[in-house]
């Protein structure tokens, strides 16, 4: 029986598995001379690009700045005005809603779905209004949302699909990629991520030339070419750095979604326990198997704090995505007034348990039988 605590994410694990690897690629970026905007963040944008499927990667500053800077780029292009609506799934992280509110447009929030946590495609209609310009999807937890609805909404009203990709990178719907799903999408490296960088990171994918042309001005200053500003821009440039290892990690991508699947496998067979709701997950559907690459792994029950504190005291560590959601957060006072049951009830049972690539097979072995044996 195990004696140590088992992590949440070990991103120490993680990272060790190319170090090698990393600090050579650092070096290399070191000894160039070159750290912003030279060939490491071109050959990355290349890179993920192809990955992705769609014709242009604009490495940014963080996942916040893709969706910020490809809202902006809207505003640019006449495509979006000030005042203009999106709506955006209120069960998500607050940085989708910041996004859009920081570019004084009005973030519009709908419920998701109770099931699969993922926005509701019939609460988008319901909530449609001659001031509605986009949907934003989150691919929350690793799960692609209901494309296949959600694009024959936004042609219905012509609005245009924004992804929010910060935790699926590699998901795949019907043949293609997150990144490649909408009009744009906004991707985060954050170290936690499936593809974390050593620091901060984002991107833009697009397939889209005029956009991806005004966020690669915009991320810059507003500028392609130095002193010559087209756009009142920002400072938001995916640096060499980060470059250099999300090149390196992008190459072990697939293969770790395929362990992180293999976790997600085992929890889903063996816990039992009945006051525990697991993830809806369609194992059997081949439909449906690349749709998840299990950035988070969030169980529910409705004595989530007690299931916590006993899972600690037996030393597996847990966390909460998301105790508050944005609606109720002091940030955003004006929509303190909503009501959005879903969302609220998901905020006080869900819990997400360790996942991740290189959990070993006592630790997922405790993990299981530790949530069977509370009661």
């Amino acid at each position: 029986m195990l004696n140590k605590m088992i992590k949440f994410l070990d991103l120490k694990r993680i990272n060790e598995q190319y170090a090698e690897e990393v600090i050579e690629a650092i070096i290399k970026v070191v000894n160039s001379g070159w750290y912003i905007l030279g060939e490491e963040v071109r050959k990355f944008e290349e890179e993920f690009a192809e990955y992705c499927g769609v014709k242009h990667c604009i490495g940014v500053g963080n996942g916040l700045d893709a969706l910020r800077l490809i809202i902006k780029a809207y505003k640019e292009l006449g495509v979006f005005n000030e005042g203009d609506e999106i709506i955006v799934p209120a069960n998500t992280y607050i940085a989708s809603i910041l996004a859009i509110s920081d570019n004084n447009l009005k973030p519009v929030l709908v419920e998701p779905d109770e099931d699969t946590y993922l926005i509701n495609p019939e609460e988008i209609e319901k909530n449609i209004t001659e001031n509605t310009k986009a949907i934003m999807v989150v691919h929350l937890y690793g799960q692609v949302c209901e494309m296949e609805k959600i694009w024959s909404i936004a042609e219905k009203y012509d609005l245009k699909v924004i992804e929010d990709c910060a935790q699926a990178h590699g998901a795949i719907y019907k043949g293609k990629k997150t990144g490649n799903l909408g009009d744009a999408a906004g991707f985060s490296f954050f170290p936690s991520k499936n593809l974390g960088a050593l620091g901060d990171g984002g991107a833009v994918t697009t397939n889209d030339d005029m956009l991806a042309d005004v966020v690669k001005h915009l991320r810059n200053y507003g500028s392609v070419k130095k002193y010559i500003h087209d756009y009142k821009g920002v400072n938001s440039r995916l640096d060499e750095m980060q470059a250099a290892v999300l090149r390196i990690k992008l190459r072990y991508l697939d293969k770790e979604i395929r362990k992180r699947r293999e976790v997600a496998r085992f929890y889903i067979k063996g816990i039992k326990n009945t006051l525990i709701k697991l993830p809806l997950y369609k194992d059997m559907d081949p439909l449906y198997y690349d749709r998840h690459v299990w950035h988070l792994f969030v169980i529910r029950t409705e004595r989530r704090d007690d299931l916590q504190k006993y899972l600690a005291e037996n030393g597996i560590e847990t966390l909460i995505h998301y105790p508050i959601p944005p609606h109720k957060q002091k940030a955003y006072k004006e929509l303190n007034y909503l009501k959005l049951p879903v969302t609220e009830k998901l905020s006080k049972e869900i819990l997400s348990i360790p996942i991740y690539p290189y959990m070993l097979p006592d630790e997922i072995e405790k993990v299981i039988e530790t949530l069977n044996s509370f009661n």
